[in-house]
């Protein structure tokens, strides 16, 4: 074949890859207008408004006030302490859900999966007041523990740190439970087969193989839990009765009480970049696909 042959062919197959790349482009525009609209410039506008001083004019006194004020790093210490709390009870009732679902047939487990699910099938505000509802003084838990001679006065378990919790955990357990699931799920149990023809005992067998292997699973949804709750507002702000501050609730009520849209904004961006470098960091360790199927390959 010529030269001349072989330079045509390649402009032609150059020609077809543009035309491919265009099409294809072409076909995705729709979704790219899409996260330009609903994603890309409410994000740019949430930027330029943090830089926007009470004069009109661009500052960074909204950045300085987040400096200067120990009560906003008191909120941003409270945000991340609530969500690190709350990732650490997920995992404390989540793995061992999961591993007991892992174990059973897969018909019984999909039935029983609809349970960990069910709470999605709820509004997350009717969740909420339904604790509200059951944690009060005279709620039916406290209604029903001195009823039984567990305790003589109500408890106070709302408007404070415990109601908090206890709703944000029944809340992201299922953020939790998927993931790792799903990667209990896929491990081959013929490598559990091998440990105890080592020698290793069950306990040995599950410390040694098993958990290693549901790893990945587990770090997906620890982190899909503790960013969720980074940015968490209803169930703070009603189970906390404004005694349990976090990020969300101050930039709600800079917009709603002082009508301070460029502090509101500061917070939010400031927010936005620390879970971005949480994510960041995340990614040095597991892949960020994963964390649909929290996968160990």
């Amino acid at each position: 074949m010529s030269s001349a042959m072989i330079e045509t062919h390649e402009q032609g197959l150059r020609h077809d890859a543009r035309r491919e790349r265009w099409a294809l482009f072409g076909l995705s525009s729709p979704a790219l207008i899409l996260v330009l609209v609903i994603l890309i410039i409410p994000v740019g506008w949430l930027f330029y408004l943090s830089f926007i001083g009470a004069d009109g004019q661009f500052s960074l006194e909204n950045y300085q006030r987040m400096v200067d004020r120990k009560s906003y790093r008191r909120i941003f210490e409270t945000t991340f302490q609530v969500s690190l709390i709350t990732t650490g009870l997920c995992i404390l009732i989540g793995y061992p859900l999961a591993y007991f679902l892992s174990q059973l047939p897969s018909r019984i487990a999909g039935l029983c999966l609809i349970t960990v699910l069910l709470p999605f099938w709820t509004s997350l505000l009717v969740r909420t007041y339904a604790w509200l509802v059951l944690l009060q003084k005279r709620g039916l838990v406290n209604t029903w523990a001195m009823d039984l001679g567990l305790w003589d006065e109500p408890i106070k378990m709302v408007h404070n740190l415990t109601g908090t919790l206890i709703g944000m955990v029944h809340i992201m357990l299922p953020f939790l439970v998927l993931p790792l699931y799903g990667s209990m799920n896929a491990i081959n149990r013929d490598y559990l087969k091998a440990a105890s023809n080592l020698g290793a005992s069950p306990t040995r067998a599950f410390w040694t193989v098993f958990f290693p292997l549901s790893g990945p699973g587990l770090f997906a949804g620890s982190l899909i839990v503790f960013v969720l709750c980074l940015g968490f507002y209803v169930t703070p702000a009603v189970l906390g009765g404004g005694k349990v501050i976090m990020v969300s609730m101050k930039i709600a009520s800079n917009i709603e009480l002082f009508v301070n849209w460029g502090a509101a904004s500061a917070m939010g961006v400031v927010l936005l970049l620390l879970t971005m470098l949480i994510l960041w960091v995340a990614s040095r360790f597991l892949r960020l696909e994963q964390l649909a199927g929290g996968g160990h390959g």
